[in-house]
């Protein structure tokens, strides 16, 4: 899905309250290109498993509109009139804590991707990608995990292998120690339940602690300090 070059004016941003009743997942997408814009609605809406709640084609119309729909997910573009989608995707976290942020973008260059990721987006993918590709980034985001695109994921893995001590400076218990470790391979919340033997529960628990301790809003933000007080040590 990469950008039309023949660009159509911006629609306005639609507004759909959620069923509180709804099983559904429900998505917001921001992204300037009416055409992608549409598509992206058309992709959501073709499947029982979504609902789209809100299209902005502006950051602006996000901030504004999107803290009303509380959406569990955000398709969120890098290329933003006025305002970036990172500096969007960093106020949207403020304000929609909860909320799972994915840079849906055309962009795959490392200063772009870490700059997405600190500033809170739980995910990373590329336009190009296949649709069920973004379908099943949304399923993942939302069940906890960080999808990425094979090319981004390399970029980020690459910068993982490099072997050093926990980041104990930051007074982490040995089980926060051993949750943010296994949070940073990429593993979902189950995962990590199912690989220390203990309950989901206690793992969000623990990941309150880390989040905490770290100074961060978000798993991808806390693997990416992870990293950083790896590199220290």
């Amino acid at each position: 899905m990469e950008k039309d070059s023949n660009r159509q004016p911006a629609l306005g941003w639609r507004l759909r309250p959620p069923d509180p009743s709804s099983q559904m997942i429900t998505v917001a997408i921001v992204e300037d290109d009416a055409g992608i814009r549409r598509s992206l609605e058309w992709l959501l809406k073709s499947s029982d498993e979504f609902s789209c709640v809100a299209a902005c084609p502006s950051a602006e119309d996000a901030l504004r509109v999107l803290p009303k729909v509380q959406p569990q997910v955000i398709l969120m573009d890098i290329n933003l009139p006025n305002r970036s989608g990172i500096e969007c995707a960093a106020r949207i976290k403020e304000v929609l804590p909860a909320t799972q942020v994915v840079m849906i973008t055309v962009y795959d260059d490392s200063e772009k991707v870490f700059n997405a990721l600190r500033a809170g987006a739980s995910g990373y993918i590329l336009k190009r990608a296949a649709p069920e590709q973004i379908l099943q980034a949304i399923r993942e985001v939302h069940a906890g995990g960080v999808p990425m695109s094979a090319e981004i994921a390399r970029k980020v893995l690459g910068a993982f292998r490099e072997p050093a001590p926990a980041p104990a400076a930051e007074n982490l218990s040995r089980r926060e120690q051993e949750v943010l470790e296994l949070l940073a391979q990429g593993s979902s919340n189950k995962e990590i339940a199912d690989k220390l033997s203990i309950s989901i529960e206690t793992v969000t628990w623990h990941l309150r602690h880390i989040y905490s301790k770290l100074h961060v809003r978000s798993r991808t933000q806390a693997a990416l300090k992870f990293l950083s007080l790896r590199k220290r040590a």
